[in-house]
């Protein structure tokens, strides 16, 4: 693995190569360029951003219009704002008029720590699961962030992109490649799955690697592709295991939990599941990164013990 790389980092390098082979791209940003970390764009190509200040509803208008022109039009700014004050817009020009918007949700989930609900984002995948026409997407280390970008800049549609906002190592080596849709199994066990988007797929392969330790094995499934998503595929995954966890930095419901519970639900699959993450009308709480997932037992350790106990009530 190498090291540890920002996902916004990734999205810019990504931006400035589409532009270099003669793509014509425009970023637009709500007064986020430190967000974006968008600077080298900048730099290279003063003429091709747009800052609308912070108004985010004009942000999403403004980019729909640019798409509309035939841009190809992308935004970047916090997700919490992104999604929240935006909302009407997102859901009218860019989804309902299925327009060509590529919509990038950096510090996502509770990356933003210490500064609370009101920077948290932790329904964004809830709220674009119930709108049409647009593809979810949650990558979970910098290899796998880079080709999500690069199909959604040829992709012609709405995309939304899930960007955690700490850097995260690879996942991936370079024979990986990126499949819209596609369940990626990282680790294969017998016992228990574990289930995560994102930033949190690290926490279920550090917890994979204990719970080994301790008996039992459980298989490693990344969902970096929520719409559209392969749900056959997951279902086979996930029948021969005794218990399913998901985890996710983000609600409970509407989220990689929903999705899974969906699955087997509707399959009629009598197999038991533990959803992880913020729970039901509940707020994660105002801590850094390590606290905040020990609180809400979303890290490797918590984890294991969910796993542990789910997993055994099923033996006796």
């Amino acid at each position: 693995m190498s090291n540890s790389e920002h996902l916004a980092t990734v999205m810019v390098n990504a931006f400035i190569d589409a532009v270099d082979r003669g793509v014509d791209l425009v970023p637009v940003v709500a007064d986020s360029t430190s967000t974006a970390k968008i600077s080298p764009f900048i730099k290279k190509y003063p003429e091709r951003l747009v800052n609308v200040g912070i108004a985010e509803q004009v942000l999403v208008g403004t980019a729909a219009g640019l798409a509309l022109g035939g841009k190809i039009a992308v935004t970047c700014n916090a997700a919490p704002f992104l999604i929240s004050r935006a909302n009407e817009q997102i859901k009218i020009d860019i989804c309902y008029n299925n327009t060509n918007v590529k919509l990038f949700g950096l510090n996502s989930g509770a990356s933003y720590g210490p500064l609370a609900s009101t920077h948290h984002s932790i329904d964004d995948i809830a709220v674009l699961r119930g709108f049409g026409n647009i593809e979810i997407y949650a990558p979970s280390c910098p290899i796998e962030c880079r080709q999500i970008i690069d199909y959604a800049l040829e992709h012609v549609g709405p995309v939304y992109i899930r960007l955690d906002g700490k850097a995260l190592p690879e996942l991936h080596d370079e024979k990986y490649q990126f499949v819209p849709g596609q369940i990626d199994v990282l680790r294969q066990g017998n016992d228990v799955a574990l289930v995560a988007m994102g930033s949190t797929v690290h926490e279920i392969v550090a917890a994979a690697a204990q719970l080994a330790e301790n008996g039992i094995e459980a298989t490693v499934i990344n969902v970096p592709s929520i719409r559209p998503c392969n749900t056959g595929q997951l279902l086979e995954i996930l029948k021969p295991h005794q218990a399913v966890v998901s985890v996710e930095e983000h609600n409970i419901n509407g989220g990689v939990g929903s999705l899974v519970a969906e699955v087997l639900a509707e399959a009629g699959c009598a197999i038991p599941l533990r959803r992880l993450g913020i729970p039901d009308g509940g707020y994660a709480i105002a801590a850094d990164r390590a606290s905040t997932r020990a609180y809400h037992e979303i890290d490797a350790a918590g984890i294991v013990k969910q796993a542990t106990a789910l997993f055994q009530a099923q033996k006796k």
